[in-house]
């Protein structure tokens, strides 16, 4: 399939063992502290609780390791390659996800259709940060690479998206042909933009260079094909008119009518400039 060639630089992120944190999902990682009898607060963990949590989250991350395969590491290296991280850094994110399962269900026999990851600034909570008494703890924004439905986060930054062609099982030697990849950048959610843009640089030129359209050997040349190439090219004119109005960049444009109505004397003037 034809791989997207727009791509967008990340976060600088560091490749220590802290700070890849920062480009990493905390589900498996994150104890879930629970509410105390009153209601009001929250109880810490203890140390030992703690311990006993991180230690778990590490074997998990290291038994995800373990299955990494040649079908894995060629969406890492996509993903790397399209988001702007390391490989490390990916594959420390996808290890590190509660949705880490989606992957083998993309892979499966007519499994999932796609398979999404969203880059974008996330509200973390700091590692070594304690409850407050109201229960609340210091966090920031970072960045973060994440599995995800699609419907669940509101989307915000960069989305690289993996689509199968078929409902074959995804092996080694076929994923490169059988799962198309590409990234879709809404940085600041402005997603009329980046589809636009999309659209416009990345699928458009890709169809109008393709040469092998299955059953229909014409090709280009074919009238349902040049119909739906217009089709597309159309939408993206509309995509661009709408995304224009929302951001009030339609202005009309202002015209000195003085010289037009000064010189009207009668009820035949005002017809004439009519």
């Amino acid at each position: 399939g034809t791989e997207s060639k727009h791509r967008r630089r990340g976060g600088d992120l560091k490749t220590g063992s802290t700070e890849l944190g920062s480009a990493v999902t905390g589900s498996p990682l994150t104890a879930v502290l629970p509410a105390s009898t009153t209601g009001k607060k929250s109880t810490v963990l203890s140390s030992e609780t703690r311990k006993e949590l991180a230690k778990q989250a590490k074997v998990t991350k290291e038994e995800r390791r373990a299955q990494i395969d040649e079908r894995q590491k060629y969406l890492i290296s996509r993903l790397a390659d399209g988001i702007g991280l390391s490989e490390q850094q990916v594959e420390e994110a996808i290890i590190s996800d509660d949705k880490f399962q989606l992957i083998e269900q993309f892979f499966a026999s007519s499994g999932l259709k796609k398979l999404l990851f969203f880059y974008q600034d996330v509200l973390q909570q700091k590692s070594n940060a304690s409850l407050r008494s109201d229960g609340s703890t210091n966090s920031l924004l970072q960045k973060k690479l994440f599995i995800t439905m699609g419907s669940t986060e509101n989307f915000t930054g960069t989305c690289a998206f993996f689509l199968r062609t078929s409902d074959k099982v995804i092996t080694a030697s076929n994923v490169s042909q059988e799962v198309n990849f590409g990234v879709f950048d809404c940085t600041n959610g402005n997603i009329l933009q980046g589809l636009e843009f999309f659209l416009s640089q990345i699928m458009i030129p890709a169809l109008k260079s393709q040469q092998n359209w299955g059953a229909v050997k014409e090709g280009l040349k074919n009238s349902q094909i040049q119909d739906f190439l217009y089709s597309v090219d159309k939408f993206v004119g509309t995509l661009s008119s709408s995304r224009q109005n929302i951001e009030d960049k339609i202005q009309l444009t202002k015209v000195d009518i003085d010289i037009y109505v000064s010189n009207l004397q009668n009820p035949s003037d005002y017809i004439t400039a009519g």
